[in-house]
């Protein structure tokens, strides 16, 4: 992710709209590897968005984002479909919709299929991203991924849903974004780029506690962040994430595992160092009853059980031979 990033942006769309809450925002370009989007997104959606998805073919948002997107800020996914259809044609394409709790109704009752944005109110701002190659898979051809990239160019920005639109854009960019914007005063890009450093000076004197804020209930973000209860016990699975940090070679040593339990049904961990999901096979309690070695059981994460054992006396593991190493034996709730 790329919080500071994030602050700057969050910084640009107030200053120019004086509010983020119940804006239509777009986020465009490559969302399966983009850091500032993963940051970005959430923001927008604790503070009242919509967003609309329009990634490039293959590049789609990582379904762990779009997992905590739906469990942690009670808002509404839609998702659609015939992205590629769509740009062919040339039309603005969107393959999801996030909708916030103060969205209009009308929103709520888009069909789940490829729609061009006809919104009257418009598209208030587009994020342009552009391909992170330095992210793409060694087997993934980027002449392909390039292929169908979408462009933001003069073309694009006639339609009516832009008219009033703020382009945003990280920096730096590639051909993703046409030059012959940088004139148009809808571009925010380098307005973005000169908003970083007091931004982050601003960051910086609150972190070192040069200045102190206050804020009210009012200025609260829309949705408050849920706590969740955090696994740390030894046993159990690694992140799936082969990238994570907990499962890099040089810090093994030195970090363990660690998960946010964000869901009972089904049972769903969240790794704290990268977001991505767990879904545990086997559990068992701390718990076992008055510590009788044959009430010493294991379950299937599928099972009740999931439910009804306490987070602090939750135990997982990766496999039933994990499980019985530990002096644990098969329930009739254990997976045959």
């Amino acid at each position: 992710e790329h919080p500071t990033q994030t602050l700057c942006d969050l910084y640009t769309i107030r200053k120019e709209r004086q509010t983020v809450k119940g804006l239509r925002i777009a986020l465009w370009g490559d969302l399966k590897h983009g850091r500032t989007v993963h940051s970005l997104i959430y923001a927008l959606a604790r503070f009242g968005a919509t967003i609309l998805f329009c990634p490039g073919p293959g590049l789609e948002m990582p379904e762990h984002v779009l997992r905590r997107l739906s469990t942690e800020y009670r808002g509404e996914l839609k998702r659609c479909r015939d992205l590629n259809q769509d740009l062919e044609r040339g039309f603005f394409p969107i393959n999801a919709i996030y909708m916030t709790p103060v969205s209009p109704h009308q929103l709520a009752m888009l069909p789940d299929i490829s729609i061009r944005v006809e919104l009257k109110a418009g598209v208030d701002a587009l994020y342009v991203t552009r391909l992170q190659k330095e992210r793409q898979a060694p087997t993934v051809e980027e002449k392909e991924l390039l292929k169908g990239y979408p462009v933001v160019d003069k073309k694009l920005l006639k339609g009516k849903e832009f008219k009033k639109t703020l382009v945003m854009h990280p920096l730096p960019r590639v051909d993703e974004l046409t030059h012959e914007l940088d004139a148009d005063p809808r571009s925010m890009y380098f307005k973005q780029a000169a908003y970083g450093m007091p931004v982050r000076m601003a960051l910086i004197a609150l972190l070192l506690g040069a200045k102190e804020v206050k804020i009210t209930k009012e200025q609260d973000s829309f949705v408050r962040k849920i706590d969740y209860p955090v696994y740390k016990r030894d046993s159990g699975v690694n992140c799936p994430n082969a990238k994570c940090v907990s499962n890099q070679e040089t810090e093994v040593k030195y970090i363990k595992p660690e998960f946010k339990i964000v869901s009972r049904e089904p049972l769903t961990m969240r790794c704290v160092y990268c977001d991505h999901d767990l879904h545990p096979q086997y559990i068992a309690s701390s718990d076992w009853h008055e510590g009788k070695l044959e009430s010493k059981k294991y379950h299937s994460a599928d099972s009740h059980w999931a439910r009804k054992i306490k987070p602090e006396n939750l135990i997982i593991f990766a496999s039933e031979k994990e499980a019985q190493a530990q002096q644990f034996k098969p329930s009739s709730y254990a997976r045959k």
